[in-house]
């Protein structure tokens, strides 16, 4: 027997219906903001997240899964989608597209890390990127796209955390400040974040050692060190967030685990889901584009990952609507192929018909179907396919009407509508 690896997880078929539902509201949330679909491959060149997500990131030091290929070439899965998004939007000049440029998507990532609720080794993103706009109003644009979705899978509003990294310039000040006082507890640190006080103190704030976390509560706020531009935006997102009555807190500790982020950063929070309460994460990247090879760009988007949305949805008691069941079970006394037929006629016209093809017994048939949760029955047999009527019985409540076959098709379309 060989079993599944760790960290890895089968979608399986009485499960996949909340995933099709998610799916369908991420699609209608999507129209909504005018969102268009883009796709990336699974696997990259490694340089592109080494340049992209960043050298001293835990992503890059410690997770991606990186092989060589038959030609040589260093390939990684990818562990985000972001950088892919870039790389496709300089590669194929969406720059000339309409700006902004609002896209979204729907990717496997894959990270080497500890398996915890919601995160797996393969788990799945929604995603959303934004290039071309550098306001206040396309940052909360962005946070309402994730708060819609909420609403829309019943999740009561999680809480937004906002917070802004400010940019090159006024971050390098910072930076100097982080050394300095990181310095002085140097020897309580991990090893890893030793390393990351001469890379990037910065990263140190991001650090999930209980020992660091604690030192770096009482670090330096990133708030005291943001340049006046920085400082307006941080300011103008705050100020659009209240107009529009949605409740955030300020959060100076947020950093995001990527190297990319400029300006406004952001998280949704829920209590109630297991080892992380992080929902979906996000910010700015103003630089990316440019550091990545194309003309400066300013873009903003988060991340959600789908595995973590079920258990929150599920913790919550959202519905994911309908559990997916047949229109019409035909079962059959000694006329399986017409039975066949006849659902493959029915399908034809768009009705979800179904039919026993094990030759049950019509006791097994009425089984199946009732574990199915057909909401109408019919049986066919030589007495029926002679009169060329069958009777349809309602499951819920067991009344029968009696229906011509020909017209079956007509019969549950005329229900659809």
């Amino acid at each position: 027997m060989i079993n599944i690896m760790k960290g890895t997880k089968d979608l399986l078929p009485q499960e996949s219906y909340k995933w099709d539902f998610i799916e369908r509201e991420i699609k209608e949330v999507a129209r909504l903001f005018n969102l268009h679909k883009i796709s990336t491959p699974t696997f990259e060149h490694t340089e592109l997240f080494l340049r992209g997500v960043g050298d001293t990131t835990d992503i890059v030091n410690k997770e991606m899964y990186t092989f060589e290929d038959k030609g040589g070439r260093s390939v990684t899965l990818k562990p985000e989608g972001t950088a892919g998004v870039v790389r496709s939007y300089i590669e194929n000049g969406l720059s000339q597209l309409p700006q902004p440029l609002k896209m979204y998507y729907e990717t496997p990532v894959f990270r080497y890390e500890r398996p915890q609720a919601g995160r797996l080794r393969e788990h799945h993103q929604f995603g959303v990127e934004i290039y071309g706009a550098d306001t206040p109003q396309q940052d909360v644009e962005v946070m309402m796209i994730a708060r819609t979705l909420f609403h829309r899978l019943g999740v009561p509003a999680p809480e937004l955390h906002i917070n802004s990294i400010g940019c090159p310039t006024c971050r390098k000040a910072y930076n100097e400040a982080l050394k300095a006082y990181f310095a002085a507890k140097q020897e309580e640190l991990c090893p890893t974040c030793r390393e990351r006080l001469e890379k990037n103190a910065l990263r140190i704030l991001d650090c999930k050692e209980e020992k660091c976390a604690a030192i770096a509560a009482g670090a330096p706020s990133v708030l005291d060190y943001l340049c006046e531009d920085c400082s307006k935006h941080h300011e103008g997102v705050k100020d659009l967030l209240e107009k529009a009555g949605i409740p955030y807190k300020v959060d100076d500790k947020i950093v995001r685990g990527l190297d990319y982020y400029t300006k406004t950063v952001f998280e949704f929070v829920v209590e109630n889901i297991g080892a992380k309460s992080t929902v979906c994460g996000g910010g700015r990247y103003n630089n990316l584009v440019e550091q990545m090879g194309g003309k400066p760009c300013p873009a903003v988007g988060f991340g959600m990952g789908i595995e973590r949305l079920v258990l929150t949805m599920q913790s919550v008691g959202a519905s994911f609507g309908e559990v997916p069941s047949p229109d019409l079970f035909i079962a059959n006394i000694g006329a399986a192929d017409a039975a066949f037929l006849l659902t493959m006629q029915l399908r034809e016209h768009g009705v979800n018909a179904e039919c026993d093809t094990m030759a049950r017994s019509l006791k097994a048939q009425m089984k199946l179907s009732d574990k199915l949760g057909a909401k109408y029955t019919v049986v066919l047999g030589e007495t029926e396919i002679k009169d060329g009527s069958v009777k349809v019985k309602k499951m819920a409540d067991g009344t029968e009407e009696t229906v011509k076959i020909n017209d079956l098709a007509k019969y549950f379309i005329e229900k659809k509508d």
